[in-house]
């Protein structure tokens, strides 16, 4: 059983998209009169984007960054009759049940590297957790980072843990390392890397990660030409995050040469 508890919420108003994700999240209520970013399970990536939000976000949590909160979002079918785009009827259409949101942070600043703040702990942290997660995604051009009440806040990890689009060849992952770092918008700043290394090794641990993974609805596991079951991906996705937790020094010390 974990003892992680993500929130189930209900859809009651579609706002308005964002249509500077490629994927077109969009901003919308819940039944519990918050505000979301809803990403969608019938967009490009599909569910393994979900999974990789829901991992990454709760990893961040876990490691002791700020996420906005990550909640299960339900979607009824009558937000795609009502909707007059027909792109975004479509993709609401594909995404009738369980999709994704993160809590809507009003009034955040899209982190910008030469005039933003971040502390060097916690970007040395934030550099470590996308090395281990792989995420190719928090770049300068794209930095899925912002700043909320003058505190550095993650967001949109979908693009991680790409070995999963690829399940014939996925053990072919799991020794590899992430040259990408060199690119990381934080990478500058990141000057506490062993001992933020040393922090993550104590925050996660084997029992972290199978709780993190035990989150995931098993109806996003499902596929219609599975090569796993639901079963063998959640194993295939721990044993991923434990050889990379294994390797945290290796990692850390690829950044140190990158910077």
């Amino acid at each position: 059983m974990s003892n992680i508890e993500v929130r189930t919420v209900d859809v009651v108003q579609y706002l308005k998209p964002l249509r500077e994700g490629g994927s077109l999240p969009a901003i919308v209520e819940a039944d519990d009169e918050f505000l979301y970013v809803l990403k969608f399970r019938g967009a490009g990536q599909g569910k393994k984007a979900l999974i990789a939000e829901l991992i990454g976000g709760l990893l961040a949590k876990a490691i002791g960054l700020n996420v906005p909160e990550v909640v299960f979002m339900n979607l009824d079918d009558s937000f795609s009759k009502t909707e007059p785009d027909e792109e975004i009827q479509d993709l609401l259409k594909f995404s009738v049940g369980l999709n994704l949101g993160l809590h809507f942070l009003s009034g955040a600043i899209t982190y910008d590297p030469l005039v933003s703040e971040a502390d060097s702990y916690s970007a040395s942290k934030v550099v470590l957790l996308d090395s281990l997660i792989n995420n190719i995604d928090r770049t300068a051009k794209n930095t899925n980072l912002l700043n909320w009440n003058r505190e550095l806040w993650l967001i949109d990890h979908g693009a991680s843990l790409y070995f999963h689009h690829n399940w014939k060849n996925w053990r072919d992952y799991l020794p590899r390392t992430f040259p990408n770092v060199k690119d990381h918008v934080l990478l500058a700043k990141a000057n506490h890397l062993p001992e933020a290394s040393l922090d993550i090794r104590e925050a996660i641990d084997k029992a972290k990660i199978t709780e993190i993974i035990s989150v995931i609805p098993e109806e996003w596991l499902t596929e219609e030409d599975m090569e796993l079951t639901p079963g063998e991906k959640r194993s295939a996705y721990q044993e991923f995050l434990n050889a990379k937790l294994d390797k945290i020094d290796v990692l850390a010390k690829e950044a140190l040469d990158a910077k």
